[in-house]
């Protein structure tokens, strides 16, 4: 990893999830409060700022300008944003977000412009719209510094990717201590291959969305009983910040106190110790400890299904509302990760639990999801 990325402080800012006036309006972006968070995480020693195109519907980039960059220097940050070609209609309009984001932040140049949400059926929008060269061609015109790419994709997507285009300067990456061994995610086997591509990680999800601040009991008390002072969050962070390659690890802040807490985890922050890193261990098989659907991620199924139901990524949902015990969450999840190839298409041919190793009851699985999360 390059000096410069080396000199970025690992704890970065996710501005995703920013304050609301309204919370009925994701445009209603709570300046004042925004400042202070900013402030805050300046103050600690913070300096990376990841937002995108699409965030609160265009009024995040807006807010970052209006709270870090017209009150700091230039040099005291670095901005990182992201377009979700996929989800534009032409290719012109693609482009052109590029300019408009630059426009709303109010810089000349981005540090990191990522191409968002890459991998599956949705490379090909990328590929279809020349992004690949474009986002280098703006790179060589001085308007980006660093290209890359996010994905929430498997190991093997991103190995393919990653050997397509060999030029990225980064890649942004979910990964967290329960998603570590996830067959259906691979953190590990994605960071793994990262490294082997001599590409630098950006982690997003520490947190995993913000269920691992709020464990249920089984796991939570755990934690509690190993660093009694220490918050839930906390242990989520310093799993990642110490992890190689790494550039910064994004933490998607709604609150003041949340950058407090994170700041001064960050501030006190050491490897993890002996007993530590057995506590996190035990909280993690307690959390898996529930009976979950033994998918392993092997993709016969999918392969074999003539609707192109999304089988193992549902799969892994209906798991992880196992673990985490919250519906809500796993189906605001669900909304994207399985609106390619959604439950309710399933017209119980068979053809998937024919080919599962692990003779998983496939058609009802998916018929509980539809019912869940549909």
């Amino acid at each position: 990893m390059n000096q410069e990325f080396e000199s970025i402080p690992k704890f970065g800012f996710g501005c995703m999830r920013l304050p609301l006036t309204d919370p009925e309006d994701q445009t209603s972006i709570d300046i004042d409060q925004f400042k202070k968070m900013v402030d805050e995480f300046m103050g600690a020693g913070g300096t990376y700022f990841d937002t995108a195109h699409v965030y609160h519907q265009g009024a995040s980039e807006r807010a970052l300008k209006e709270a870090l960059v017209d009150r700091y220097p230039r040099d005291a940050y670095t901005v990182a944003t992201k377009c979700l070609a996929w989800a534009i209609e032409s290719a012109e309009e693609a482009k052109q977000n590029l300019a408009v984001s630059l426009e709303r932040l109010g810089l000349d140049y981005v540090d990191f412009y990522l191409l968002h949400n890459v991998g599956g059926n949705r490379t090909a929008r990328f590929d279809e719209y020349g992004m690949w060269d474009f986002v280098q061609q703006k790179k060589a015109e001085g308007l980006i510094k660093n290209v890359g790419f996010s994905i929430h994709d498997g190991a093997e997507t991103l190995d393919a990717l990653l050997t397509a285009h060999q030029n990225m300067d980064l890649v942004q990456l979910q990964v967290n201590y329960l998603d570590w061994d996830d067959p259906v995610v691979e953190a590990r086997a994605c960071m793994e291959v990262a490294a082997r591509h001599g590409v630098p990680v950006v982690i997003m999800e520490p947190v995993r969305g913000g269920r691992l601040a709020d464990l249920p009991e089984r796991a939570a008390r755990i934690l509690h009983e190993a660093a009694p002072d220490a918050s839930l969050a906390s242990w989520a962070y310093r799993f990642c910040w110490h992890l190689p390659n790494v550039i910064s690890v994004l933490a998607g802040m709604s609150t003041l106190d949340q950058v407090k807490d994170n700041a001064a985890s960050f501030k006190a922050d050491k490897p993890f110790t002996e007993a530590e890193q057995a506590a996190l261990d035990e909280a993690v098989a307690a959390l898996k400890s529930v009976p979950t659907v033994p998918c392993t991620n092997c993709r016969y199924c999918a392969k074999e299904c003539p609707q192109g139901v999304k089988i193992p990524e549902i799969m892994g949902l209906l798991n992880l509302e196992l673990m985490v015990e919250d519906r809500e969450f796993v189906k605001g999840l669900y909304s994207w990760q399985a609106a390619a190839g959604p439950a309710s298409t399933c017209i119980e041919c068979g053809a998937c639990e024919q080919m599962c190793p692990q003779s998983i009851d496939i058609i009802d699985q998916l018929a509980l999801a539809a019912e869940r999360y549909e």
